[in-house]
């Protein structure tokens, strides 16, 4: 529709669809800048020139180049519609109210500094504006007859409502339509609603829709174009982005060390996402930052320090690297400034089942994967103390400087929880930072039942602790904490921003923690796990946890009833682990042959269930062991109910290998 003030439309360049809805043209067009609805009107497009110069369209004073500077002041009509002859390519089509717009011209994207009047057909319809002197102008001669719709270039067009241009911009008002916004907010939240939230516990939906990529490229559509898509279809690119994305907050879903939906935590994500905080001084942070102290210093309460420090951080990786990193520095602090020249060599110890982020974060400081040693595991996966004191003799026999020990509570596998107080009484004699890595297991100290697990937790140095895995605060939310109080992280860290940290402000400066990070902008991940916190109290995340490990032991108990099915270990934690050995192969001898079939029948049950959509199991190969499935418990929406579909769908997926 053509706003009633002819005066509203002040230029008609390139009509595109608004991701928003409608149609609009572009560049702060209406009057003050607004963008205005397409009317379906030609622009007056002027194009560069190969000599820099901006040249207007056929039938502009014959098609002659004219300077820039002269381009604003033109009052010569412009007769640049399409079908119109010249050298330039043919321009848009107009686009009708809610019609598809047409590719654009070979020379779209050149500055648009003309200004059009309203052309034949809005003519007819505008009304007369109070003050500018009669009607709209009557249509050029000739016009009709040509078939053409034509804009007229005045200067004076820029001067009403006191317009400013720069550089070919009309910088008057906003350019984006907030109501339509708002519109497209509301109706996508209703999307997620539906299609997500209300469906989290619907154990009849599937889990996930397979497709395979190249199929999947051609559904979603992922070219960007220079135009946006309309208002509608990119809600139904919002539709198909849930329909094919996997339902992680599915009860059946088994397949990560992290699963489930908490509806607090996601509104902590919503206020989040909407607010757009970046969390690293007070001043443009103030509550996110007391936030993330408040759960800093509850956390640091669990693991049983009087004090200490912290800081979220984008992944259990990053906090590994961060802890690395801050016992490298405690051990040798010139580093920071002098580098590692002239240093001897480092090394650290880690078990033979910690996670792979260990081995990154030796090559990404530096230190060299060669210098990690790993440690002998027991057959449960635990860090043998033993090897351990061996391993830090034999480096101070080549003459190396042990620096670090870094013990799991959680591996990712077999979630085997290390011996900490018999790691710890090793690095107190040989002077050895301990970081103990419980991004997964981390949160069994919530549970005063199953909290033993991480006995001597609280002689480490640093501890990695994921609350986004087993609590359900939604990925990412991942913290380091530090025992130590006097300001270590901020002394390994800091770069003293004088733009960001200044510190004559008028506030307490030492709220300004972004120093602390490697990072410049933050997310406030502390707040999800704040919110839900407040939500469930501390009695509401144990239950979580005990009903986990609870649920956990009534499958193990399943498994062992259960012909075909064979735990590889008892679990001490959510982490069942176990093969499926199907009819044909019961009776056969064990041995190579036994152990290769074997070795395929988790990975085809796999991709049965994923085409099904039924479930999602993780499988892997691991030390030696041929492929095995490991399901992890952790959502609150598990029941019993689905550990016996979980058997069942193996068995009935399985019933012809």
């Amino acid at each position: 529709m053509i706003p009633a003030d002819p005066f509203q439309l002040r230029i008609f360049c390139d009509c595109v669809a608004n991701p928003l809805g409608g149609r609009r043209c572009p560049a702060g067009l209406a009057g003050g800048g607004q963008d205005a609805p397409c009317s379906g009107l030609p622009a007056c497009r002027g194009a560069r020139s190969p000599g820099g110069a901006l040249r207007h369209r056929s039938g502009f004073r014959g098609g002659e180049t004219i300077p820039l500077s002269q381009a604003a002041a033109a009052t010569t009509p412009c007769f640049g519609s399409e079908g119109s002859p010249g050298p330039w390519p043919a321009v848009r089509s107009p686009c009708p109210a809610g019609g598809a717009a047409r590719p654009g011209p070979a020379w779209r994207g050149a500055p648009r500094v003309f200004i059009a009047a309203p052309a034949a057909r809005a003519q007819r319809s505008l009304r007369q504006r109070p003050g500018h002197g009669g009607a709209a102008p009557a249509p050029l001669r000739g016009q009709r007859d040509a078939g053409m719709e034509v804009g007229v270039c005045k200067q004076e067009m820029l001067q009403k409502k006191n317009a400013v241009l720069v550089d070919g911009v009309i910088l008057n008002g906003p350019i984006m339509d907030s109501k339509a916004g708002e519109k497209f907010v509301e109706e996508a939240c209703k999307i997620v609603m539906e299609e997500v939230v209300q469906k989290a516990d619907d154990v009849t939906e599937k889990v996930c829709e397979w497709q395979a990529p190249e199929k999947l490229k051609q559904i979603l559509d992922l070219e960007m174009r220079d135009t946006g898509e309309c208002h509608q279809k990119i809600l139904q690119l919002c539709r198909d982005v849930i329909k094919y994305s996997v339902k992680t907050n599915h009860p059946r879903f088994f397949n990560q060390l992290y699963a489930g939906i908490d509806y607090y935590s996601l509104v902590a994500r919503f206020i989040t996402e909407a607010l757009n905080p970046s969390v690293y001084t007070y001043e443009v942070s103030p509550v996110f930052l007391l936030v993330e102290e408040a759960v800093i210093k509850k956390m640091i309460e669990f693991i049983g320090w009087e004090e200490g420090d912290g800081i979220f951080n984008p992944g259990g990786s990053i906090s590994n690297m961060y802890a690395m990193n801050l016992a490298r520095y405690r051990f040798c602090p010139e580093i920071k400034e002098k580098g590692l020249s002239g240093l001897p060599r480092l090394v650290l110890f880690a078990s033979e089942e910690c996670h792979y982020s260990m081995k990154k974060a030796a090559s990404f400081l530096g230190i060299g994967t060669e210098n990690v040693y790993f440690i002998k595991t027991d057959e449960r996966g635990k860090m043998i103390p033993e090897e351990l004191e061996k391993q830090v003799q034999r480096a101070r026999k080549e003459g190396s400087a042990p620096f670090l020990v870094c013990a799991t509570a959680g591996t990712t596998v077999l979630g085997a929880f290390d011996p900490l107080d018999k790691i710890a009484d090793i690095c107190e004699k040989h002077g050895l930072w301990l970081h103990v890595d419980a991004s997964w297991g981390g949160s069994a100290l919530i549970s005063r039942k199953h909290c033993r697990l991480l006995h001597g937790i609280h002689r480490a140095d640093s501890v990695a602790w994921n609350p986004h895995k087993m609590l359900l605060a939604g990925i990412q939310c991942c913290a380091l904490l530090v025992k130590d109080n006097s300001g270590l992280l901020k002394k390994c860290y800091s770069a003293e921003a004088a733009y960001l940290f200044q510190q004559d402000k008028f506030y307490d400066v030492s709220y300004d923690t972004g120093d602390k990070s490697i990072q410049c902008s933050r997310r406030p991940d502390a707040f999800k796990f704040w919110l839900m916190w407040k939500a469930l109290g501390t009695t509401g995340l144990e239950e979580r946890v005990n009903r986990a490990l609870a649920l956990a032991r009534y499958l193990v108990e399943e498994i062992k009833k259960r012909e075909g099915f064979q735990l590889l270990l008892e679990p001490e934690y959510a982490n069942v682990c176990f093969w499926y050995i199907p009819p044909s192969l019961r009776k056969m001898e064990d041995g190579p042959e036994f152990w290769q079939k074997l070795h395929q029948v988790a990975p085809t049950i796999k991709e049965r269930m994923m085409k099904k959509g039924s479930m999602m199991l993780g499988y892997q190969p691991h030390r030696g062991k041929v492929n095995f499935f490991r399901q992890v418990v952790i959502s609150p929406q598990v029941s019993r109910e689905d550990m016996d579909f979980l058997l069942d769908e193996i068995e009935l997926l399985a019933k012809d290998l």
